[in-house]
């Protein structure tokens, strides 16, 4: 149909990707850009932005001055922007799922897989802002009244990898902004161009501006930035042990909250009862499945 005739003409021209920064795209301080590259033929399917400290400083202020007025919006209207998010993710489950599988190589249908889980973290995290209850709590004092509510943190800066590149900022996005906090995204340098059309369905869904920033570039350079970052309450990193090691030394100085999900190889117990087959189905998919990377 039209939509594919569309997707095909557009397809030849490599997308350009800016840092979103207080709610406006720009290039990098500086002005570099890299190429993100279709894996399986060489073609170049977009270019990002190459962000500097500068610009993590930046994203890092923007975020920092939008917490106050996000924190006082009500959970309720923060969930609700989710559930758009959620409807516009539905709408185009398919076109984001074959541009995921041009940049980083799994096949479609685990494409759309990744993109259904996105889906569901944003209609999961919706239902989130009716219910971030806190708790009452009897006093052994008398005429004393004791509660908890729960507070967001601040800026929260999420470091994502390539191998789930939507799916995984939705598990690190929606909690973060659901609870009130402000966010700093900084996606795999493989997976730039899916991480930015993500990022464009927030600000589509009504994501105020400074509310969630976006920056691409070196990880090294720009994760270290995050890391010691005096404003930045909480990391959380999907990725290697190695770096995961070196984040953790980073954050704990200034005493950061951090989230880390890092590399292993997990062992698997088939008990004397298992249905064999059934087992080893589920070992060579989960040893296997996108080339290994889960």
């Amino acid at each position: 149909g039209a939509m594919t005739q569309a997707m095909t003409q557009k397809k030849n021209q490599p997308e350009i990707v800016r840092n979103l920064i207080n709610g406006k795209w720009l290039p990098a301080d500086g002005g570099k850009t890299f190429p993100s590259y279709n894996p399986a033929t060489g073609e170049v399917v977009g270019h990002a932005a190459y962000a500097t400290v500068k610009d993590v400083d930046k994203a890092v202020e923007a975020a920092h001055a939008a917490f106050p007025a996000w924190r006082l919006t009500p959970a309720p209207k923060r969930g609700e922007i989710l559930f758009k998010a959620a409807e516009i993710l539905l709408r185009r489950k398919e076109e984001l799922a074959r541009l995921l599988t041009q940049e980083m190589g799994k096949v479609l249908p685990e494409a759309r897989g990744d993109i259904q889980e996105a889906i569901d973290m944003a209609y999961y995290m919706a239902g989130e802002g009716r219910r971030s209850f806190g708790h009452t709590v009897p006093s052994e004092l008398p005429n004393k009244a004791m509660m908890t509510v729960r507070s967001p943190l601040g800026v929260v800066a999420c470091v994502t990898p390539w191998n789930f590149p939507v799916a995984i900022p939705s598990w690190k996005v929606f909690p973060a902004l659901v609870m009130g906090n402000t966010v700093v995204l900084k996606p795999a340098s493989d997976t730039p161009v899916v991480a930015a059309k993500f990022v464009e369905i927030l600000v589509e869904a009504g994501v105020p501006a400074g509310v969630l920033n976006f920056i691409t570039g070196s990880g090294a350079a720009l994760g270290k930035a995050l890391c010691t970052h005096p404003k930045v309450s909480l990391v959380s990193f999907t990725g290697s042990t190695e770096v995961g090691k070196g984040i953790n030394a980073m954050c704990a100085p200034s005493l950061k909250r951090i989230s880390m999900e890092m590399g292993g190889k997990n062992a698997i117990l088939v008990m004397a009862d298992a249905d064999l087959d059934l087992a080893v189905d589920g070992i060579v998919w989960s040893a296997f499945g996108t080339s290994g990377q889960r």
